[in-house]
C-alpha cells in the first residue's frame, strides 16, 4: 500500500471537505434551521461553478469577483425557489425541484457546452501556490478554512440579530412566531437566498480549485450536504451552541470527504460514492430512531414487570 499516495488523497481531500464546507452551511441553514428540504442546492451549486467558470475564462474577470457573482447567481436561484414557495404557496420541495430542473438548462445556457476547463487561466489560488511553491490542494485548504471561518462568524453574527431569530423561530414555530407579528413569508425569502448564495460561492471554490466547471457538478449534492451534517452531530453531538454547531457542519464536511478517500484508496469504484452517501444518511437517520424505540419497548417491559412483581 503506497502511504505517500494515500496521504495525498487525505490531504485533497481535506481541501475539498473545507470548500464543500461552504455548501454544507448553506444546506445547515434550509435543513436545520428553517425546516425546509431545498432541493434546489444540487442546480445552484453548479450554477455557481457555471458563472465562475465563464466570466473567469469568457470574459477575463478577476476570480474573487467571479466568487462574488457566483454567491449573486446563487442569491437569485433561491429568491425564485423563495418566490415559488411563499407568493404562490407551491410546496417548497417542489419549488426546490422546479428551480433545480429550470438551472439544468440554464447552466447549459451560460456556459454554451457541457464543460469548461479552467487549465490556463488564473483562479483565487494561484497567487498563493505560485508565491510559496504549496500545492493546489493545501493553498486550497488555507484559503478555504479563511472563507470558512469568516461565512461562520458572519451567520453566528447574523443569527444573533432580530430578523436571524425571527428567521431561527420561523424553523422552530411558524404559527408563534407569525402569531408575534413577523411576516414568515419574508424570512423564508431571506433564509432560501443565504442559503443557495452560500451553495453557490461554494460551487465557484470548488470549480477553482479543481480547475473546470461542469454541468453535473450539482448532480446528487444535496445527499453530501446531509450526510456532513449528520456526520457533524454525531461527532459533536454534545455541542448546543449554535458557534458549535456550525463549526460541527464543517467538520462533517471534511470527515465525510476523507471517509471518501480512504474508500476509494481501498479500491471502491469511484461511480458507488453516491451510494455510499446515500447509505451513510440512512444508517445515521434511522440508527437512532431504532435505539429510541429499543429503550422505549425495554422500559415499557422492565416497568409492565415491576408492575407485575
Amino acid at each position: 500500500m503506497n502511504i505517500g499516495g494515500i496521504l495525498l488523497a487525505l490531504q485533497g481531500a481535506a481541501s475539498q471537505g473545507i470548500l464543500w464546507g461552504v455548501f454544507v452551511l448553506g444546506v445547515y441553514i434550509t435543513y436545520k434551521i428553517l425546516d425546509i428540504a431545498d432541493l434546489t442546492v444540487d442546480g445552484s451549486f453548479a450554477l455557481g461553478g457555471c458563472v465562475c467558470a465563464t466570466l473567469i475564462v469568457e470574459h477575463g474577470m478577476n476570480p474573487v469577483l467571479a466568487l462574488v457573482m457566483a454567491t449573486l447567481a446563487g442569491l437569485l436561484a433561491g429568491g425564485v425557489t423563495g418566490f415559488l414557495h411563499t407568493v404562490f404557496e407551491i410546496p417548497a420541495i417542489l419549488a426546490g425541484i422546479l428551480t433545480q430542473i429550470s438551472l439544468w438548462s440554464i447552466n447549459l445556457r451560460i456556459m454554451g457546452k457541457s464543460n469548461t476547463p479552467l487549465l490556463k487561466s488564473e483562479t483565487i489560488f494561484t497567487g498563493m501556490i505560485e508565491s510559496t511553491g504549496m500545492k493546489n490542494s493545501m493553498a486550497a485548504a488555507i484559503i478555504g478554512l479563511v472563507i470558512v471561518i469568516a461565512v461562520i462568524l458572519i451567520l453566528y453574527w447574523f443569527f444573533g440579530t432580530e430578523i436571524g431569530s425571527a428567521l431561527r423561530a420561523t424553523g422552530n414555530n411558524e404559527d408563534m412566531i407569525r402569531a408575534l407579528g413577523v411576516n414568515t413569508k419574508v424570512t423564508k425569502m431571506i433564509a432560501l437566498m443565504m442559503a443557495n448564495g452560500l451553495v453557490g460561492l461554494s460551487g465557484g471554490l470548488v470549480c477553482q480549485s479543481q480547475k473546470y466547471a461542469d454541468i453535473g457538478m450539482g448532480t446528487g449534492a444535496i445527499v453530501i450536504g446531509l450526510a456532513a451534517i449528520v456526520i457533524g452531530e454525531v461527532l459533536l453531538g454534545r455541542v448546543k451552541n449554535f458557534a458549535g454547531r456550525l463549526i460541527a457542519v464543517v467538520v462533517g464536511s471534511i470527515v465525510y470527504f476523507l471517509i471518501r478517500a480512504v474508500v476509494l484508496q481501498l479500491g471502491m469504484d469511484a461511480n458507488d460514492m453516491k451510494m455510499l452517501s446515500a447509505i451513510i444518511v440512512a444508517l445515521a437517520l434511522c440508527i437512532p430512531v431504532v435505539i429510541e424505540k429499543y429503550r422505549s419497548k425495554r422500559m415499557y417491559s422492565e416497568g409492565g414487570e415491576e408492575k407485575d412483581a
